[in-house]
Order: structure tokens, then sequence, then C-alpha cells
């Protein structure tokens, strides 16, 4: 039976650093993806900003499977102008400008539509398709607020033993799992990341 799932996962987490490090951080991708319990592997492919991930996971038979996703990342600046600067082209300010009005930045995943086709069912190999923002903006002192919003999207084969159960259950059921699975990956991935980075907490 194929199968098409979605699993989401957010929150709100206070980095005890300032912006800057914060961000530096955060935009190793390859390190903040390892510290999620899913995740195989990170690797950059050689495209400009495009990653592939690679998670494995088991069914509740313990019988394994890998999602592949590839993901464009993208950052943006938050900027608030004063209305003496509205209607000015934002390229053509002074830094110093742009850096004494900046409120945050914007982290963006987003699938990368891949051309070689990923899915292998026969070895369980799929492909997943990610979208992901994290807002970050100072909040006091010596800390950062991290916004984490994150949505993947699978489509996968079941196991035979998964056939008798009617398909509007095991759709139910697979949704709210895959949420659930990744709502706690994520809380994981965020706690662990203090032993590197320094007390992280939610907010």
């Amino acid at each position: 039976m194929e199968m098409q799932a979605t699993g989401k996962s957010k929150g709100e987490w206070i980095f005890h650093g300032e912006f800057h490090e914060t961000i530096d951080y955060l935009s190793d991708h390859v390190r903040l993806l390892g510290f999620n319990p899913f995740c195989h592997k990170v690797e950059k492919t050689d495209r400009d900003n495009i990653y592939k991930w690679h998670f494995r996971v088991t069914d509740p038979q313990n019988n394994p499977f890998d999602v592949l996703f590839y993901i464009e990342e993208t950052q943006e600046l938050l900027v608030t102008l004063p209305e003496e600067y509205h209607g000015t082209d934002p390229e053509t300010l002074p830094d110093d400008i742009i850096n004494r009005h900046t409120i945050g930045r914007k982290i963006t995943w987003s699938h990368y539509p891949w051309e070689e086709d990923v899915d292998d069912p026969k070895n369980y190999i799929f492909e997943g398709k990610a979208f992901a923002e994290m807002i970050v903006t100072p909040h006091k002192p010596s800390q950062t607020l991290v916004d984490f919003d994150l949505k993947i999207d699978v489509s996968f084969r079941l196991y035979p033993a998964f056939r008798i159960i009617p398909e509007h259950i095991i759709r139910s059921m697979t949704n709210a799992g895959m949420s659930f699975i990744m709502q706690s990956a994520t809380d994981k991935m965020f706690k662990s990341i203090s032993r590197d980075f320094g007390p992280v907490q939610q907010a």
C-alpha cells in the first residue's frame, strides 16, 4: 500500500548566547542536523546551499527504511526601517543602517527538486520533502530566541503486515505517529545542542 505521511514539529527555544553567535551556530547545517536522532548523515552537494539529508527510521516491527531529502537553505535578514527610509531600495542603504535596524534573521529549509529518481521501494528507500523556518531574534542580554517550525512529507510503501488495517485508520495513525516522532526528535535535537553550544531551553 502506498502511503503519504505528514509530520510537523515546532517550538521556541532560548539560546544563552549573543545573536551573532547563535546565527553562526545555526548556520552550520551539517552539525545542527547531526543532533537529530533519526538523521543518519547530512552531506553538502556540489550545488550551492543544497544539502542531502539521509534519515533512517524503523516501523513498529523494527523493519528499517531510509528517507532521503534534498534541501535548499536560504537566509534573510529581518529589518525594520524607520519611516524616513520607506520606499528606499535596501540595496542602496549603508551597512551601518541595515545593522542598526536588523531585528533578526530567518533561516529557511525548503525541498529542492532533484533531477534523478530517489525512490527505490524494493530497498525501502524513499524521497521526502521538508520545509522549515527558524526565526532568530535577540531576546535578552546574552540570550537569543529561536522560533522553529518544520513540516515533512514522505511517500512510502507499507510492509504487508499493515495491509489488513483499514486505509483511513492507517493514514490517521501514520500522520499522528509521524508528528509525534518529529516533535520528539526536534525536542531532543535542541536539548542535545546544549552540550555543544551552551544552555538551550524551551521558551
